[in-house]
């Protein structure tokens, strides 16, 4: 679990996947920050971080003295987060050289629906 990034962004990015994949459903508790700490040998600090960041975001709330749970709409929030980054991060330097290129869109999403085919 080391890809550069600071580990605490690692455990609350690997809570949001199971959030977004379905394997935490709205509601359900999360592992405690003393079980992501023993499961990934890091300080049991380190991993409360990254869950208090989602808490701040409002995808978990707290139950007090009970532990963590996936706020409802969480799924739907994350999602619509990552569709709006992955926009920025992919879908813009794709069609600034699509343009660079002199490749229309029409041309860019037949190339798109040929590159899905051999999936």
């Amino acid at each position: 679990m080391d890809d550069g990034r600071p580990i605490f962004l690692q455990i609350a990015e690997q809570i949001e996947n199971s959030i977004i994949d379905g394997g935490l459903p709205e509601d359900a508790q999360v592992p405690s920050t003393n079980e992501l700490a023993a499961f990934h040998r890091i300080n049991p600090a380190t991993a409360a971080k990254g869950v208090n960041q989602l808490v701040d975001d409002g995808i978990l709330y707290k139950k007090r003295g009970i532990g963590m749970f996936v706020s409802p709409g969480a799924q739907a929030k994350l999602r619509q987060r990552r569709r709006d980054q992955f926009a920025e991060q992919y879908l813009r330097p794709l069609l600034t050289e699509a343009a660079k290129l002199g490749i229309r869109t029409s041309e860019l999403k037949a190339m798109i629906e040929r590159h899905e085919e051999t999936r």
